[in-house]
């Protein structure tokens, strides 16, 4: 870790002294962001921090183990709470803001469970460099009080907390950005149950088929658009392997398979609805 990153370090254990000294809830998913967090305020708080990781059906079955692991990994305090957003018809309507209103439900949550442990604030997880994209789950953030982004406060952009988490010895420092599932389902199509499980089950298919780490599986009404690293084209050079992702995608329900050969793009619903798609 050079000079800079060093002194940026010192400063931001400081700054989570300081504004977690009184307890603090880390939302917590297993990713390297959240992670990286949850190990730094462990570090400087002890038990005073914990992690507290949503589940629900928009989250994919796999991600609350991987939270479970890394959380002990790190040592810290772990948690599980409930959230509902499929109850809330602003998510479901799926418009362009819709991670407002999820960002929305798990802050209420977690600030319930802040309550519970007679602790102060929560930490979240967003970084300095999201800021440059598609972000309204961050407008919940910046309404909701003692809910603070350590990492956007003090300017950490997504590669210096790669560092850091390398530093720091987390196996999840190079892990790929996850995102919910719903983030898989077109803008303005209705979220519902089937969907999200569909999908569920259809990314853990194309992996499990495959051997890609990177997949996502878009669903335009109906439509499969399978996305994965450009790295990991070769893995579908078959038609063995095509015929297993075909068969079960239609077994799942999808009407139609197809693979994107722009590769895998966050946010890519964002640019299909610019697209005209």
């Amino acid at each position: 870790m050079d000079a800079v990153l060093r002194e940026k370090f010192e400063l931001f254990k400081e700054y989570v002294s300081t504004v977690g000294g009184e307890g603090v809830v880390v939302a917590f998913s297993g990713g390297v962001d959240s992670s990286t967090l949850a190990a730094i305020c462990h570090m400087v708080l002890g038990e005073r921090a914990v992690a507290a990781v949503a589940q629900s059906l928009i989250h994919a079955s796999e991600e609350l183990l991987t939270a479970e692991r890394v959380a002990g990994e790190i040592g810290i305090p772990f948690y599980v709470v409930q959230t509902s957003e499929l109850s809330d018809s602003f998510f479901c309507a799926n418009s362009e803001n819709r991670c407002y209103f999820c960002k929305k439900e798990l802050i209420g949550c977690l600030k319930q469970l802040a309550g519970q442990l007679g602790f102060k604030v929560v930490f979240e997880g967003t970084n300095f460099s999201d800021l440059s994209g598609h972000r309204p789950g961050f407008r919940a953030v910046e309404e909701s009080l003692d809910v603070f982004s350590p990492w956007v406060v003090n300017k950490f952009s997504k590669d210096e907390i790669r560092q850091l988490a390398k530093y720091l010895g987390l196996s999840v420092y190079d892990k790929p950005s996850l995102a919910c599932l719903a983030s898989r389902i077109s803008f303005n199509q209705q979220i519902t149950e089937e969907k999200l499980v569909r999908v569920d089950n259809a990314e853990r298919a194309v992996r499990a088929i495959s051997g890609a780490v990177q997949v996502r599986v878009r669903d335009h009404d109906g439509l499969a658009r399978i996305e994965v690293s450009r790295d990991d084209f070769a893995l579908f050079c078959s038609v063995a392997v095509w015929d297993q992702v075909v068969v079960e995608l239609l077994w799942l329900g999808f009407r139609y398979v197809t693979f994107d050969l722009r590769g895998y793009v966050s946010g890519s619903m964002l640019r299909a609805v610019d697209d005209g798609f």
